[in-house]
């Protein structure tokens, strides 16, 4: 268990991700990163290795037993069920009786698919979840569980799968040190258990958590400055001329040590004079002190691929099988559904006002059929309907614009393909629109007077069915593209206005320009306003003839509005609206499977962030004048060497850094200095006065276990 330690803006998330295999695609990246001896092509990191970002998105409607549970059956049980065979079979050949509890512990967390499994349970009990198992998780607008039990889930979403590698990035933000303490040696116990390898970085450790780990890595300025065992640390800076203070915490001390503000206050030699120690200086120091020589030497011999186990690599994309995964987002979906209910409720609701609203306006006794006017109320009133039943679909931009973060954190952890993540927001949906549509047909029909064939009824059912569907695919389309609120609502607002201007009933076909057209035969509304007028004018109680035309007064009425007079456009303007459902939902999956979260907008607190949300490295001011790109440099490699492995990082710039991790069937791995380029900014510099800040008897106290 290593920890990885430097201040703000050195590169460690960066360098985390460059060893999980997340680097950003439009990063430049020279060098590589191996696992024993494979290349990044020749496995699926994302599920051989774990990155627990320092971010905890969850959907705050589950609780934390669903969320883990949900994470355990999408990862699978990776080698468990192939261990335990093996085991099975030299015990059978040994004559081993197994003990009886072991044996079914065993069977329960190798058995997958399971809605709700040991290994949810055991991980609950492990990180201290049991007490909140059945709380929800809880949200800006949903309260829920703590902000360090939240912390703990976020972990535990990862542990609970069979990645043999962890990298943990500042998973103490907001926590107190006794909290933090707890998770990190729960962390240390499963990974020397379990024979996995972690690296984990901290901000400000306290003394006990640090001592808590195995190795160190230091980086500053995206370079690495110390890697190694914890012991030896003190060791090497001390042969800089570097002390710790007896009452210092070594954490602190690492991490100021390098800085050119408080590096002066640890000088040792007095008799010396101080003079100010680079980073680059300590890098190159490292190179010849005995830690990283002795590990030069063991990495000069390449690590033999033939010597890596079968299974310390995943090689399939997903944990468990399509049909598996299906099954268990279909089962999420419709938790969330149950949970949601007062939406689905309130949509009810708020469609059977508007209908009641609506039918006493065009009471059938105000309606007359005498008129080719009289027809242009008609049609009025069925614009309306189709515009009442798209805008019920347009709650469907938040619904699914609160689950993108969550649903872009676990596609790129492989937890599932997105067609299995858009599929069941689909289909479970389809049952909510008959019944919303059933309230605004069966209240309005016959009480505004449409034509009372029952065939005539029905159709206009299926139609309005078909309207709702395309308006929801619609809007899960364009949630899909704006990923946020305000773009997603902007375009939402701006889609609506084009589908009514173009819809064929507030501009006539004849009123459009030509170079407009096009966008008239592309409306989805155009199809679905044709459609349900054919099905009305051209019924029995519109084919009176009035004296000043040879042609029923239905006919007239489509003929005045521009509509399509022919009885097939039912049937047309139907299969086109199930043709756009169909066309919107693929075009949704789309978004979802190519589109990444870094280029969206986010909103945080009470302001509004319009930077791009890109993983971002810093280096050296040093380094920017020395190139103008964005650059990663280093080689990554992740070795296992008998009952022991190196994690070690090579830098082109700063020679060969290394350390080692002894632990059975542990990874290790390599990366190197380097990141992003960014143009220096200008500003202006504020003058202020510094004041002092004193707090008289503070008592800090946290409750302990028994």
């Amino acid at each position: 268990m290593t920890l990885l330690l430097g201040p703000p803006a050195s590169g460690k998330t960066t360098f985390l991700l460059a060893l999980a295999g997340k680097l950003d695609s439009s990063l430049k990246v020279s060098g590589r990163v191996t696992y024993n001896g494979h290349n990044m092509g020749e496995f699926v990191p994302q599920r051989t290795a774990a990155y627990i970002s320092q971010h905890d998105n969850h959907i705050g409607e589950m609780t934390v037993r669903e969320t883990l549970a949900f994470s355990a059956r999408c990862q699978g049980v990776g080698t468990r069920y192939d261990m335990l065979m093996e085991l099975a079979r030299r015990e059978k050949a040994a004559g081993i009786k197994p003990d009886p509890d072991i044996d079914v512990y065993m069977k329960a967390v190798a058995t997958e698919g399971q809605e709700a499994n040991v290994i949810t349970d055991y991980y609950l009990k492990v990180l201290g979840l049991d007490n909140c198992a059945d709380i929800l998780v809880g949200d800006e607008m949903i309260r829920g569980i703590s902000g360090g039990q939240k912390k703990r889930v976020t972990t535990g979403e990862m542990m609970v799968g069979p990645a043999l590698a962890m990298f943990m990035d500042e998973i103490s933000t907001g926590l107190d040190s006794s909290t933090t303490f707890q998770i990190v040696n729960c962390l240390r116990q499963n990974i020397h258990i379990n024979s996995e390898t972690a690296v984990i970085s901290l901000l400000q450790p306290a003394p006990e958590t640090y001592n808590l780990f195995d190795d160190i890595i230091l980086l500053s300025d995206g370079q690495i400055v110390y890697q190694g065992p914890r012991e030896l640390v003190l060791e090497f800076f001390e042969s800089m001329g570097f002390k710790c203070p007896q009452r210092k915490g070594v954490a602190d001390f690492l991490q100021e040590v390098t800085s050119k503000k408080d590096q002066q206050q640890y000088w040792a030699h007095k008799e010396i004079p101080y003079r100010f120690i680079t980073v680059q200086e300590f890098a190159e120091a490292f190179k010849s002190f005995h830690v990283g020589q002795k590990l030069a030497d063991e990495l000069r011999i390449p690590f033999d691929k033939s010597q890596s186990h079968r299974a310390a690599l995943a090689k399939k994309v997903y944990g468990v099988g399509k049909r598996e995964l299906l099954k268990a987002c279909f089962s999420r979906e419709f938790l969330l559904m149950k949970r949601n209910s007062f939406v689905y409720i309130f949509k009810l609701v708020q469609i059977a006002i508007t209908a009641l609203v609506t039918m006493t306006l065009f009471f059938r006794t105000k309606m007359k059929k005498d008129s080719v006017a009289d027809g242009g109320v008609y049609a009025g009133v069925m614009f309306f309907a189709i515009v009442i039943v798209m805008f019920n679909g347009y709650a469907e931009i938040s619904m699914t614009i609160v689950k993108i973060p969550v649903f872009y954190k676990q596609r790129d952890l492989q937890f599932f393909p997105p067609w299995a993540y858009a599929l069941p927001t689909w289909i479970l949906k389809i049952p909510i629109s008959f019944v919303e549509v059933v309230v605004w047909v069966f209240v309005s029909y016959y009480v505004i007077g449409y034509d009372p064939n029952a065939g005539r009824f029905f159709k206009q059912y299926f139609l309005l069915l078909a309207v709702n569907q395309m308006a929801c695919a619609l809007f899960r389309f364009i949630a899909a593209t704006g990923r946020n609120m305000v773009v997603a609502n902007t375009f939402g607002t701006v889609a609506l206005l084009v589908l009514f201007a173009l819809g064929g009933f507030l501009l006539s076909r004849e009123d459009i320009k030509k170079w407009w057209i096009w966008g008239y035969w592309c409306s989805p509304l155009m199809y679905a306003q044709n459609a349900i007028v054919a099905n009305e004018f051209l019924g029995h109680s519109w084919r009176k003839f009035t004296p000043d035309s040879n042609e029923p007064l239905g006919v007239q009425v489509l003929k005045s509005r521009g509509f399509f007079p022919d009885a097939y456009w039912y049937w047309l303007g139907l299969g086109a609206l199930f043709g756009f459902v169909l066309l919107l939902h693929i075009a949704f999956t789309l978004a979802l499977t190519f589109l990444n979260r870094g280029y969206l907008y986010h909103l945080h607190f009470n302001y509004f962030k319009s930077k791009f949300d890109k993983p971002q490295a810093v280096i050296t001011e040093d380094s920017e004048r020395d190139e103008q790109d964005t650059k990663i440099r280093g080689t990554v490699e992740l070795s296992t060497l008998g009952s022991s492995s190196s994690l070690t990082t090579r830098s082109e710039s700063g020679g060969d850094i290394w350390g080692r991790n002894s632990s059975s069937q542990s990874l290790s791995m390599t990366e190197a200095a380097g990141g992003v380029i960014q143009p220096k900014k200008r500003g202006m510099v504020l003058p202020f006065e510094p004041h002092s800040l004193i707090f008289d008897e503070v008592t800090y106290s946290v409750d302990m276990p028994q």
